[in-house]
């Protein structure tokens, strides 16, 4: 084959080249792609691990606000109550990280009127202080029920603290109501 030949055979191929290329180009692109099974798969889990910690930080929260309204109706079982407060506030803290924005349980002294307005109205307390601290023990095992509950779908790591934050409910509602005796 002649140096001609040779070229003319390269030029062409070049050019089949090309042109397969400018072809794919101008095709219509494929539609978007469809997500496989494993991809739907973990995006699930991930929205039902979303929403169990979302359900886990609410009932906590429920449970901080009631913790705020009987320390401000009952100022005097502050030193009682400050120190199982501090801890649901950390369990609210934990239960939300990782997935779960975690918005404050009372409005702050700086906020705007427009949020203050939007708050959740205040939660009731007794006027009896025993009769409030019976209420609270009552609101801190139906938070721990619920924690105990969420444990049969929530994936390994967040159950063992739901398992934790659960424990701790059922120890402070023992100190409100029984430990108060001993």
């Amino acid at each position: 084959m002649t140096t001609t030949g040779r070229r003319a055979l390269l030029t062409a191929g070049v050019s089949a080249a090309a042109a397969t290329a400018l072809a794919g180009c101008t095709s219509e692109a494929p539609g978007p792609r469809k997500p496989s099974a494993a991809e739907r798969e973990a995006e699930r889990v991930a929205r039902a691990e979303a929403h169990l910690r979302l359900r886990s930080v609410t009932a906590s929260r429920t449970l901080l606000e009631r913790y705020d309204a009987a320390l401000a109706a009952h100022p005097a079982l502050a030193p009682r109550l400050a120190p199982l407060r501090r801890s649901v506030a950390a369990h609210t803290k934990a239960l939300g990280e990782g997935g779960t924005t975690v918005r404050p349980a009372t409005a702050s002294p700086t906020a705007s009127p427009t949020a203050v307005a939007s708050a959740p109205a205040p939660v009731p307390v007794a006027a009896d202080p025993g009769t409030a601290l019976r209420d609270l023990a009552a609101a801190e095992r139906t938070a721990s029920d619920a924690h105990t509950a969420a444990l049969l779908t929530a994936p390994p790591e967040y159950a063992r603290l739901l398992a934790s934050v659960a424990a701790a409910g059922a120890a402070h509602a023992y100190l409100l109501t029984e430990g108060a005796r001993a």
